[in-house]
């Protein structure tokens, strides 16, 4: 690994996980991921910001000795979670005289998740700082950025805002700095819908001041640093906003091609109609690219057959991890056939009340679909084009 300047006081410590293919046992990671942690040296005192997923705490160890770091006197943990926190025992244990400085719901989950002594930590809130010697920390809580514990800290002196998992990016990369924006957008966008969407309306009001900061360089916890802090804030106020796209989305499995079929059927109603499609198969799908068609979709339409007496297994976790991300989409069905009966347009109602949707009228037929079943569908495509057509925030 290497240790990389980002100014003559910043040093970026942290480490890339090149091979890493999924995270938290849920979320694929295609292209590997990074902890960033960073080292501030002022005249005084030396910082660390976060440290990395434990698996790589010797090569963070190694990093530390190659910055020349022979000492740390506070750390810095701007949220828990282990992928930021786990090598805190082990530096605490390497640096006996460093405290960390983190919020007061931080102090208590830093003790619940790595027996952190509560005598080695500081509770930090809004407006409080700390001043290393000519260069200096300030904290600022952000709860419901993700976790209800998670801060932001920002060094005013070098223009950096040291994000946490805010504007993040689940790349591994030799960049320090976004040098691909097409790239960075798409796994940007991603890694916002797997884990950040959740909590759209609470980022929301907290970029209004982000936008106020004078910020030069955005440090986020996991991907390339961003030195064009406009391009992810206007991401950002995008993604969060109300405004939706002129598409459907299709998330389907079928068993024995009927329920596809009418997938395909229903595609081209909505394709003639100047409606963009997304038809999604579940089977042996990645559930982050799912999440990332979420984010700005108008609508949703869970298409599946049913299983004994419910929707396919597939389709329940699609579903469950749809209404996990509380997406903005506008409006909602379900289409699908059954052999003999069932509930599964019951079921999949109940599973996801957080999508604040209109629910239009299902399509769930018997069998193959047949002339019928077509004008059905050709009745669902035609309301919500007229939906699409007169929704003020739909573009």
């Amino acid at each position: 690994m290497v240790v990389r300047k980002i100014t003559d006081k910043i040093l970026s410590v942290g480490t890339i996980d090149w091979d890493r293919r999924i995270f938290d046992n849920l979320i694929p990671l295609p292209e590997g991921t990074s902890y960033n942690s960073f080292l501030i040296r002022g005249k005084e005192k030396t910082a660390l910001i976060d440290t990395v997923d434990p698996v790589h705490e010797e090569e963070f160890i190694t990093n530390l000795v190659k910055a020349g770091c022979d000492r740390i006197d506070a750390i810095i943990i701007n949220h828990a979670e282990q992928d930021h926190s786990g090598s805190l025992p082990v530096i605490l244990e390497l640096f006996p005289g460093a405290k960390v400085y983190c919020t007061e719901k931080c102090k208590d989950l830093l003790s619940s998740l790595l027996d952190v002594p509560p005598s080695r930590i500081e509770i930090v809130k809004t407006g409080d700082s700390l001043n290393l010697g000519g260069i200096s920390l300030q904290f600022i809580e952000y709860p419901w950025v993700h976790w209800p514990e998670t801060m932001v800290t920002y060094c005013p002196e070098e223009k950096i805002l040291f994000s946490c998992d805010l504007f993040g990016s689940h790349l591994a990369t030799s960049s320090l700095y976004m040098d691909d924006p097409c790239r960075t957008e798409i796994l940007a966008k991603r890694y916002y819908a797997e884990i950040m969407m959740p909590f759209r309306n609470s980022i929301k009001q907290y970029l209004a001041k982000i936008q106020e900061m004078d910020i030069a360089i955005i440090a986020p916890s996991h991907g390339p640093l961003l030195n064009n802090p406009q391009w992810i804030l206007e991401k950002y106020v995008d993604w969060t906003s109300d405004s939706v796209r002129n598409t459907v989305l299709i998330p389907y499995v079928s068993m024995h091609g009927s329920t596809e079929r009418m997938v395909r059927i229903f595609t081209d109603f909505l394709m003639e109609r100047g409606i963009g499609v997304r038809p999604f198969n579940l089977t042996g799908g990645d559930s982050g690219l799912l999440a990332l068609e979420l984010v700005d979709t108008a609508t949703v339409v869970f298409a599946t057959p049913t299983v004994l007496f419910g929707p396919h297994p597939e389709m329940v976790t699609a579903a469950y991890l749809a209404n996990l991300v509380k997406p903005k989409t506008r409006y909602a069905s379900i289409i699908g056939s059954f052999g003999w009966g069932g509930k599964t347009v019951e079921t999949l109602k109940s599973m996801i009340p957080h999508i604040k949707a209109e629910l239009l009228s299902p399509v769930y037929i018997q069998g193959a679909p047949d002339e019928k079943s077509r004008a059905d569908l050709l009745a669902l495509a035609e309301a919500i084009a007229e939906k699409h057509t007169s929704d003020p925030l739909i573009s």
